[in-house]
């Protein structure tokens, strides 16, 4: 393989990656304005159920945040141990 061919690989790569992690951070803070606006609408509701609602929804906000931890640690993955150019590599046969 060519030097030229190994770069496009880790620049699409890297494009890949970043978008990958733009959406992940969006639907990350969209999760969280959806969580905390029904958390605003059942205080309104019920405004006695406000402990118990603080601590549902600062849970549920908690596995929220997993998520984009998780897809950044794929994307680590991408980046530093890219499987693409292994695959590319065996597949020219070199």
């Amino acid at each position: 393989m060519n030097p030229d061919a190994i770069a496009m690989l880790y620049a699409y790569t890297a494009l890949g990656v970043g978008i990958i992690l733009a959406f992940a951070g969006g639907a990350s803070a969209l999760g969280w304005g959806l969580i905390m606006g029904k958390y605003l609408e059942g205080i309104a509701r019920q405004p006695e159920m406000r402990p118990q609602l603080l601590g549902q929804s600062l849970f549920s906000g908690g596995l929220m945040e997993a998520f984009p931890m998780i897809v950044l640690g794929m994307s680590m993955w991408f980046i530093f141990a890219n499987p693409f150019i292994g695959a590319a590599k065996s597949a020219v046969g070199g």
